[in-house]
């Protein structure tokens, strides 16, 4: 099985590199699902329905979130209808929406999991049992499984991947919005990369107009961010390989698409 997973969109620079690259990176990679994770679409703040619809409009099978899932209260309007959508699954009990959704993956299904981590993060229940859990109910139904970890901490994200090295097929971290080059496949066969990247604004800071970011670390006062319109863009992702039996990962490989590192599509 192969998937192709996308960095946190922020904003509509973001949603157009979704739009521009993704059937371009679906043509090149042939995924059998294709992740997105869009807590970020909307501005930088959470995620529309008409923004989910061009989502999947651009080829996302799956959106992911994170810790801007409710920051768009639009999203209470629509969260329990979808099934592709997959909010945090620590959140506290009573969250609307789903932490796990089984995704039809041609004659496969996967399982898509979402879960914050709480280091330097806002309070949350503990991610490590809410993840097993969902695991171990997961198995019971396919062996290919994906752990979108949204953590601030690299250390966090690294325990989480030994974790679940072995019990799962891929655990890949989002939220720091800037991609590691840690790519690799754990001793037990789960492939792991630290942080995905994010896609949208280039000459940014963590997708943020720079001059207010930087106002605030000159200065540290209040400055209202905001996530820029135009300008360069990026995109950042990963593709992997999974065994078609044991579900265990075979190959990771990062991708980048800016304007120094343009897009190849062989």
């Amino acid at each position: 099985m192969k998937l192709l997973f996308i960095g946190d969109v922020v904003g509509s620079m973001g949603r157009e590199m979704v739009e521009e690259y993704v059937p371009q990176l679906k043509e090149k990679y042939q995924p059998d699902v294709t992740i997105i994770n869009g807590e970020n679409a909307a501005s930088g703040r959470g995620i529309t329905e008409k923004i989910y619809r061009q989502l999947e409009a651009a080829g996302a099978n799956v959106i992911t979130m994170g810790n801007h899932t409710w920051d768009n209260r639009e999203i209470f309007q629509f969260i329990d209808q979808k099934t592709n959508i997959v909010r945090p699954a620590n959140y506290p009990k009573g969250a609307p929406g789903k932490g796990i959704q089984m995704i039809q993956a041609g004659s496969a299904e996967i399982a898509v999991i979402n879960a914050l981590g709480r280091t330097f993060m806002n309070p949350v229940d503990d991610p490590f049992p809410v993840v097993k859990k969902l695991v171990d109910e997961a198995k019971r139904h396919t062996p290919f499984i994906f752990v979108d970890f949204h953590a601030e901490a690299t250390s966090e994200k690294q325990a989480m991947g030994w974790f679940l090295d072995g019990k799962v097929s891929a655990v890949v971290g989002t939220h720091t919005h800037v991609q590691t080059a840690d790519n690799r496949i754990l001793p037990d066969g789960t492939a792991y990369l630290s942080d995905v990247g994010m896609t949208g604004p280039y000459d940014a800071v963590l997708g943020m107009e720079r001059d207010a970011v930087l106002k605030r670390f000159v200065t540290s006062l209040p400055v209202r961010f905001e996530v820029p319109k135009s300008g360069r863009a990026i995109l950042s992702g990963c593709f992997i390989e999974l065994d078609r039996k044991t579900g265990k990962a075979t190959h990771i490989e990062r991708i980048l698409i800016n304007e120094d590192r343009p897009f190849v599509s062989q």
